[in-house]
C-alpha cells in the first residue's frame, strides 16, 4: 500500500512539472500576454501636464516631404514656443534625430532657439548588437546585448539640450509592452555614460522645476520596465500640428508649463508600434513616449512577479489539484476548476492594480489540463477495470451479464464474496467412469468436450453463471454476480435442455463410438456465499454453502435422464412446473430426515 501510494504521488508530481515545464518554457506565453493586455491594461484620466505637437500629414502636405526639410523648420516651431516669456512650455522634447551638422544657418538656427526655452530634450539611439568585450584576464567575453553604436545631436545642439533616447523594443510577440529606461555607451575618452530614456529626462526637468524628483521604476538587468498604459492611439492629437505652430496658430495657454512633445504623427514616416492598451490600432511613437511620462508622474510602476517563483507555485497547486480531482467524482471536480480558474483570473486583476503582474493563464490552463489529465486517467482505469472484468467473467458467464456487469460496474460484484440467493444446478455423466474404462484417452476427451460444449451453450444461453468443471460434472448458478428476476426458472429451463441435449449427443455417440449418454442433474434455490475465493495469486470465482451442497447431493441421486429438484424450487415456480413428489424416500447424504425431494416432470411455458 506505501509502495502504490509512493509511486502514485511520484505520477502525480511528474504530470504537474510537465506542465509546468511547458508553461515556464513560454508554450502558453501568447495567450497570456493577450489576456493581460485586454483585460488588465485599461485607459485612465491623463495628467493634462503632456501635450503632442504632431509632424502629421497636413504639416507634411503643407511644408513638403520630410525629407526635404532642412532644421529651419524645427527653429522656427521652437521659437513660436518661446515667443511669449510668460507662458513658455516647461520642457520641450524632439522626437527626431539631428545627428551631424548641415548648413551652418539652420544649424545655428535650431541651436538658438533650443537655448531660448527652459529646458530642451533631444532625441539620441542606441545600435544594439552583439561584440566581444576583453575582460580583466585579458580573454574576451561575448556581450549579446551590447551598443555598438550610438547616435546623438550634433556637438553645438548636443551642449544645449539634455539627451533622452528613443529606442523603442517589441517583445516577442510584436506587442510594445516593456519600455527601456537606459543603456550605458563608452564615451570616447574610455568612460562608461549612462543614457536615460527621452520620456524619463523630459519628466525629471519637469519635476525638478517644481522642486520635485522623479522615482524611476524597477528595471531588469539590461534596464527595460513594464509599461503602463493611460491612453490609447489618438488620446493626444488635440488638432494642433507642426505647420499650425510655426505659423503662430496653437494658442500659448494650450503648451504653457506644459512638457510639449514634437514629433512624428504620420503613418509615411514609420514610427508607429502596437502596444498592449490597443493590439489592433498602432500608437505613434510619440504618444508612446506622453504614456511613459504619465506614467512617471503618477508612479504608476508595475513588479514582474519572478517566473521560477510563479512556476514552483503552480507546481505545488496542479499537483494539488490533480490529486483532488482522481479522488472525486467529474461534476464537482468541472465546478472546482471552473471556480479556480475565476478565482486565478481576478486575484491576478487584483495583483496588476496592486503592482504586481503575474501570469494569469498558467494556473487555470494548470487546472483545465489536471482535470483532463483526471478523467484521461480515470477513463483509463476504467478500461483497465472493466477488461479485467471481461476477462474474469467471460469464462462463467453469458455476454450479456458481462455487459451488464460492465455498465453497473465493479460495485456491484462485491468481490471476495458476499451472501445472496440464488439457484445452483449440478450436472453429472451417469456410468461415465465405467464408459471410458472402454474407451481411449482420445475418444474420452472426444465424448467429455462435445457433452461438456452443449451443456456450458445450455449455461449461456439461460444467462447462467459457469462455476467449473470436475471430470464430466459441471456446476452453474444463476442469481451472481447480478441478481436475476427469474433465476429458478432458467436454471430449471437449463436442466431441461441439457436433458434434452444430452439425449442428442447421445444418439451422435451411438452411430459414432456405440456408447450411450445419459445424464442426472440437481438444482436447490437458497442462500450462498458468492465471490472470488481462493488465494491472493490464484482465486476462482465460484459460490459454497449449504445450498450449494444440497444441489450436488439432489444430482450425484438423480437417475440418468432426470433432474430432482428441491422444494424451495418447486415454490418458486408453482404453476410453471408439473412434479412428482419423491417425499423423503431418497436419504441425501448431510441432510436431516425427512428432506423433501421432487422430480421435474415438464416445465410448463
Amino acid at each position: 500500500m506505501v509502495k502504490k501510494t509512493y509511486q502514485k504521488a511520484l505520477i502525480i508530481l511528474a504530470i504537474a512539472l510537465l506542465y509546468t515545464l511547458a508553461a515556464y518554457l513560454g508554450t502558453f506565453n501568447r495567450i497570456d500576454k493577450w489576456m493581460q493586455d485586454s483585460v488588465f491594461q485599461r485607459t485612465r484620466a491623463v495628467s493634462g501636464d503632456v501635450v503632442v505637437i504632431g509632424i502629421d500629414d497636413e504639416s507634411l502636405e503643407e511644408l513638403g516631404a520630410y525629407n526635404t526639410w532642412d532644421r529651419n523648420n524645427m527653429a522656427d516651431a521652437l521659437r513660436q514656443l518661446a515667443a511669449d516669456p510668460d507662458n513658455m512650455p516647461a520642457v520641450v522634447a524632439i522626437d527626431t534625430l539631428y545627428t551631424g551638422t548641415t548648413s551652418r544657418e539652420a544649424d545655428d538656427n535650431l541651436v538658438n532657439a533650443v537655448k531660448n526655452l527652459p529646458k530642451v530634450i533631444t532625441a539620441s539611439t542606441g545600435v544594439f548588437g552583439s561584440e566581444y568585450v576583453q575582460n580583466e584576464t585579458g580573454s574576451f567575453d561575448l556581450l549579446e546585448h551590447s551598443v555598438v553604436n550610438y547616435e546623438e545631436p550634433f556637438d553645438e545642439l548636443k551642449n544645449a539640450s539634455v539627451q533622452g533616447h528613443i529606442n523603442a523594443m517589441y517583445d516577442l510577440d510584436g506587442v510594445l509592452r516593456h519600455a527601456l529606461l537606459y543603456f550605458d555607451v563608452k564615451r570616447d575618452d574610455g568612460s562608461t555614460g549612462r543614457v536615460y530614456s527621452m520620456a524619463y529626462e523630459a519628466t525629471r526637468a519637469f519635476l525638478d522645476q517644481k522642486g520635485e524628483t522623479v522615482v524611476p521604476p524597477d528595471t531588469d538587468e539590461r534596464g527595460h520596465y513594464y509599461l503602463s498604459y493611460s491612453a490609447v492611439p489618438g488620446t493626444y492629437d488635440d488638432g494642433y500640428n507642426i505647420a499650425d505652430l510655426i505659423k503662430g496658430e496653437v494658442p500659448a495657454d494650450y503648451y504653457a508649463g506644459k512638457i510639449v512633445l514634437i514629433g512624428p504623427y504620420s503613418v509615411g514616416l514609420q514610427d508607429e508600434y502596437f502596444t498592449t492598451i490597443d493590439r489592433a490600432k498602432k500608437m505613434y511613437g510619440v504618444e508612446v513616449q506622453a504614456n511613459a511620462i504619465e506614467a512617471f508622474l503618477r508612479q504608476d510602476y508595475k513588479s514582474e512577479m519572478s517566473e521560477v517563483l510563479q512556476a514552483l507555485i503552480v507546481l505545488i497547486l496542479c499537483a494539488t489539484l490533480l490529486s483532488l480531482f482522481l479522488r472525486i467524482k467529474l461534476v464537482p471536480g468541472g465546478i472546482i476548476m471552473t471556480a479556480i480558474g475565476v478565482a486565478t483570473l481576478v486575484g491576478a486583476y487584483l495583483f496588476y492594480e496592486g503592482g504586481i503582474i503575474a501570469h494569469p493563464l498558467w494556473f487555470p490552463i494548470g487546472s483545465l489540463v489536471m482535470y483532463v489529465v483526471a478523467v484521461g486517467i480515470k477513463y483509463f482505469r476504467s478500461a483497465i477495470e472493466k477488461m479485467k472484468i471481461t476477462r474474469t467473467f467471460e469464462r462463467y458467464v453469458a455476454p450479456e451479464i458481462v455487459d451488464e456487469i460492465l455498465k453497473t460496474g465493479v460495485d456491484n460484484l462485491a468481490l471476495g464474496g458476499r451472501t445472496c440467493d440464488i439457484a445452483v444446478l449440478f450436472v453429472d455423466v451417469r456410468g461415465f467412469t465405467t464408459m471410458s474404462e472402454n474407451m481411449s484417452p482420445e475418444t474420452v476427451v472426444h465424448v467429455l468436450n462435445k457433452y461438456l460444449t452443449m451443456a456450458s451453450d445450455c449455461v449461456e444461453r439461460n444467462k447462467g453463471t459457469l462455476d467449473k468443471f470436475v471430470g464430466d460434472a459441471m456446476m452453474a448458478f444463476w442469481g451472481a454476480p447480478l441478481p436475476q428476476e427469474d433465476a429458478v426458472y432458467n436454471a430449471v429451463k437449463t436442466a431441461m435442455e441439457i436433458i434434452e441435449g444430452a439425449a442428442r449427443v447421445s444418439d451422435e455417440l451411438q452411430e459414432e463410438i456405440g456408447q450411450d449418454l445419459k445424464v442426472g442433474i440437481g438444482v436447490n434455490y437458497g442462500p450462498a456465499v458468492v465471490g472470488n475465493m481462493g488465494a491472493e495469486k490464484h482465486m476462482d470465482y465460484t459460490a459454497i454453502g449449504d445450498t450449494v451442497n444440497t444441489a450436488s447431493r439432489l444430482e450425484s441421486n438423480a437417475p440418468g435422464g432426470t433432474l430432482y429438484i428441491s422444494r424451495s424450487v418447486a415454490d418458486h415456480l408453482e404453476g410453471r412446473i408439473r412434479y412428482t413428489s419423491l417425499g423423503a424416500s431418497i436419504k441425501l447424504k448431510g441432510k436431516a430426515e425427512g428432506f423433501e425431494v421432487l422430480k421435474v416432470e415438464e416445465l410448463l411455458d
